[in-house]
């Protein structure tokens, strides 16, 4: 792949998705990438790269986009924000929602699931008075198609249920499915699974006005522009009480207009405050 091609392809999957490829990750790309090319009927990706720009297709454009997103993700990520959204967030929404008794609840970029699916266990678990007579909205999306599919079907690996999950979580809330574990559908139920991308205002869904938004680990892939626009976008949905929560190495950028910064114990996060 030339000089020339990579900047196409990075300048394609910011204009798509708004995420940055440094210059140093044309190996990342290329790994990626290859299997398209292979499946396309192409010798390299660097043919791959020529298609895209003689014949700019949506559906092949879509899935190099695909292939550049990062999946990382497990069942109750980084332990301390899920012990402040029991502890604090949540009881906090359910006084200041009390009224109308419902909840809004945004996960974006959620990957293969274990963000909303870990946030629909922690409300039956630890909150099942809201399950009887409260209206509960979880609103899952992605960028990606693949990751959208996964998370609608709510199997995952025994590697997967090891990375966050206690024994008595797993068997309460999954059953084995072949070699891996299908969520119940009393979990699968709370969540709503769609695709939207972040780069593109009009997909953040439309809720009525949003009361959580959890968008962690994903701001750290796009540029201080693209940062500000998004989170603008996403202050707009939501209302005047409402948090947000970003991931630990993204706690800087919530200086965004509108949004004052909270510390409860080793958690930063955000609430709307104009």
């Amino acid at each position: 792949m030339s000089p020339t091609q990579f900047d196409y392809l990075r300048e394609m999957i910011h204009r798509e998705s708004a995420i940055v490829l440094d210059l140093d990750k044309e190996y990342l790309v290329e790994s990626r990438l290859a299997p398209i090319a292979r499946r396309e009927g192409l010798a390299s990706v660097a043919d791959l790269v020529q298609r895209l720009v003689s014949r700019p297709i949506a559906s092949l454009q879509a899935q190099v986009v695909d292939a550049m997103t990062t999946n990382e993700t497990s069942f109750y990520r980084d332990v301390h924000p899920w012990q402040t959204l029991r502890a604090q967030i949540i009881p906090d929404l359910v006084a200041a929602r009390a009224k109308s008794r419902t909840l809004n609840i945004w996960c974006a970029a959620c990957s293969s699931g274990q963000e909303p699916y870990s946030l629909a266990m922690l409300l039956l678990d630890e909150f099942p008075q809201l399950m009887a007579d409260w209206n509960i909205n979880i609103v899952a999306t992605d960028l990606s198609a693949t990751m959208v599919d996964r998370c609608r079907e709510g199997i995952f690996s025994q590697l997967e249920v090891n990375r966050g999950l206690t024994d008595a979580q797993l068997h309460r809330h999954f059953a084995k499915s072949g070699s891996g574990w299908q969520i119940s559908d009393d979990v699968r139920r709370m969540v709503k699974v769609h695709a939207a991308n972040l780069a593109v205002p009009s997909s953040i869904p439309r809720m009525g006005g949003i009361d959580l938004v959890l968008l962690r680990n994903v701001l750290i892939y796009f540029d201080d522009v693209s940062k500000e626009r998004i989170l603008s976008a996403i202050h707009r949905q939501m209302r005047s009480d409402s948090y947000l929560m970003l991931g630990s190495s993204e706690v800087s950028t919530g200086g965004a207009r509108g949004f004052e910064r909270c510390r409860s114990g080793r958690t930063i996060f955000f609430r709307r405050s104009l």
